[in-house]
């Protein structure tokens, strides 16, 4: 019953802060101008307020304080989240370097992880083929390494644990923002894989009750972003901007580590959007352009090329997250690793037929 109220409430409170975003974004140039910003993959034709991570930020953060025990990781969540709102919502008013944009994303995944948020284990997903584990046993141990100081006392880094948390917050942001592409697309991504988080980390309580943390703020997590949803589906009212597709990344990379290191999992919940923008950013390298340079190369842009529409292509995304994340929670390991090649091979094939058979209508 908990796990409901706490749901709702953020849906509730989220679907009170959007409308008085929508209305305050305009007066502090919060918004979207088509006639006023040149990119090659817009899409809209109005002004759009720009500012979609602020009350979902609000939203988490004053229904965790209601529901959730805090503690150093819930506040290094808060501060991390903080950083890269602001950040954001510079960057969707200013349009920020992508330096000052890469330091922002760091700071925020340096707050969580100074918080005691760090990857110590993955799971051995050849144990299934060599019992034996060649000596590595059910998981591979990433926190052997350790270098210890003393600065107001004694701290320590896990060097390997933190360097993995690290990359794998900083990659998820960029991610989830690379899948920004029409209305709808990113929060019903985002929606579906906290679900996931959120049935993955309730199976292991209360066997391990720190998991109980994990499923509420998961579940709050999902109850701001569906209240976003709503005004953000085709044709939207709001868009998330960098601050809102930067929050939620964090949220999924950091939930997934909180949940026992559900990385596999997140991975294969977000396969598309996650495949699409890897492959984007090697495209791009080796067309000798920016990896953040804007195109209509994406798969969304590709799939609106074929003849789909906004709102057909945010409801394949979702309904294909949500397949892989039922997939996700019935696979041990190794069947997920092998789902994630299959899916992987079947994703890539298609961008790469998509993007040798459509060129000229993606350079419109």
């Amino acid at each position: 019953m908990i796990f409901v109220l706490a749901f709702f409430l953020a849906f509730a409170l989220s679907l009170i802060l959007v409308p008085l975003t929508i209305f305050i974004a305009p007066k502090l140039g919060l918004v979207d101008d088509p006639k006023k910003r040149s990119h090659p993959a817009l899409l809209h034709k109005k002004t759009v307020a720009r500012a979609g991570g602020l009350p979902i930020y609000l939203s988490v953060v004053f229904v965790s304080l209601i529901f959730v025990t805090l503690s150093k990781q819930v506040f290094g969540i808060f501060l991390g989240g903080l950083i890269l709102v602001v950040v954001g919502l510079a960057d969707d008013k200013l349009d920020l370097p992508t330096p000052v944009k890469f330091l922002g994303q760091f700071l925020a995944a340096l707050a969580v992880v100074f918080s005691g948020v760090g990857i110590s284990f993955i799971t051995n997903p050849l144990l299934v083929l060599d019992p034996s584990g060649f000596g590595i046993g059910n998981v591979i141990h990433l926190d052997t390494l350790r270098f210890s100081f003393n600065l107001l006392g004694t701290h320590s880094i896990i060097i390997l644990a933190d360097l993995f948390a690290l990359f794998w917050i900083v990659w998820v942001i960029n991610m989830v923002n690379f899948s920004t592409g029409v209305d709808g697309q990113m929060p019903g991504i985002v929606l579906v894989t906290l679900f996931v988080i959120f049935a993955a980390s309730l199976r292991f309580y209360p066997a391990d009750p720190h998991q109980l943390l994990v499923s509420q703020l998961s579940l709050i997590g999902a109850g701001a972003t569906f209240g976003f949803l709503v005004f953000n589906f085709y044709p939207a009212k709001i868009f998330p901007g960098d601050s809102g597709s930067y929050f939620l990344g964090f949220l999924v990379a950091v939930f997934a580590i909180l949940a026992g290191a559900r990385v596999g999992t997140a991975i294969l919940v977000m396969a598309i959007p996650l495949l699409d923008g890897v492959f984007t950013v090697i495209r791009r390298i080796a067309a000798g352009s920016s990896p953040f340079s804007g195109d209509r190369k994406h798969l969304h842009h590709r799939l609106l090329e074929l003849g789909w529409g906004q709102r057909r292509i945010a409801l394949f995304y979702t309904l294909v997250c949500a397949i892989l994340g039922a997939i996700a929670l019935t696979l041990p390991a190794f069947g997920k690793l092998f789902a994630g090649v299959v899916i992987a091979t079947i994703i890539l094939g298609g961008l790469l037929w998509l993007n040798s058979n459509l060129p000229q209508k993606a350079q419109k």
